[in-house]
């Protein structure tokens, strides 16, 4: 008995020195302050964050990419189309901006664009980068813009999700009209085009103006002619002045 005593005391602390041991290398292997260094790293997402755990980046594939009922920062998305790319989020845990992308052919030819967008601050996009290319049988329209915009001034992220389900379940489309136009009003939804720079659908390339309605009112530009033009409008979309005349 005293031997067999003496081989499980044995044993026991052979065993408890071992988990010890295994305990300590785990602890080392987490403290350490070295990179971890990899030539290849094949992920669906990833989430950059703070140490207090707010999400300051997403980068995602298209399966992966938030929409309706996801929740990240404690904010729950609306409905939007998945496309891969990056989302970027301010200190408050708020979407601040994003670069999404996505292209592919279809029955009709092909249809592709890339987006790159600075949002007001608990709003939509005031900045945007854009190219959208598509094609439809022989038919093919590039456009490539960077154009400004004003969002509404009491616009806020939540706010905004909140009134478009309510517009949503109006089926009356002049009721829904009406519905929008008084939140636009209040100042609480909508996005007015003040600037765009870069290249038409139609082939235009130049510099365009619009007023606080969005009306257009100026634009310097070449068109697919070689044509230079420089041309003023009054609110109505009359020609004011024109060069050449």
């Amino acid at each position: 008995m005293t031997k067999l005593n003496r081989e499980l005391v044995f044993l026991r602390t052979f065993a408890t020195a071992t988990v010890s041991c295994l305990i300590l290398i785990s602890l080392y292997a987490f403290k350490t302050n070295e990179n971890k260094r990899f030539a290849t790293i094949d992920v669906e997402r990833i989430n950059i964050i703070e140490k207090d755990g707010t999400v300051k980046m997403v980068i995602t594939n298209v399966e992966q990419f938030p929409t309706l009922g996801d929740s990240i920062n404690h904010t729950v998305y609306h409905e939007r189309k998945k496309r891969s790319g990056l989302l970027f989020f301010n200190e408050d845990g708020k979407e601040c901006g994003g670069f999404i992308y996505d292209g592919a052919k279809n029955e009709t030819g092909h249809s592709a664009g890339l987006s790159l967008t600075y949002d007001q601050y608990d709003g939509d996009q005031v900045m945007q980068l854009l190219t959208t290319d598509s094609k439809r049988g022989d038919k093919r329209v590039v456009s490539s813009l960077l154009a400004f915009n004003d969002r509404a001034e009491n616009e806020t992220q939540e706010g905004t999700n909140t009134l478009l389900r309510e517009l949503k379940n109006i089926k009356d489309p002049e009721t829904r009209r009406k519905k929008y136009q008084d939140y636009k009003d209040q100042k609480l939804l909508g996005s007015t085009t003040r600037i765009l720079l870069g290249k038409t659908g139609s082939e235009n390339n130049g510099l365009f103006l619009f007023d606080d309605n969005g009306n257009p009112r100026a634009q310097f530009s070449i068109d697919k002619d070689n044509t230079v033009k420089l041309v003023a409008y009054d609110e109505q979309g009359n020609i004011t002045s024109s060069w050449p005349e």
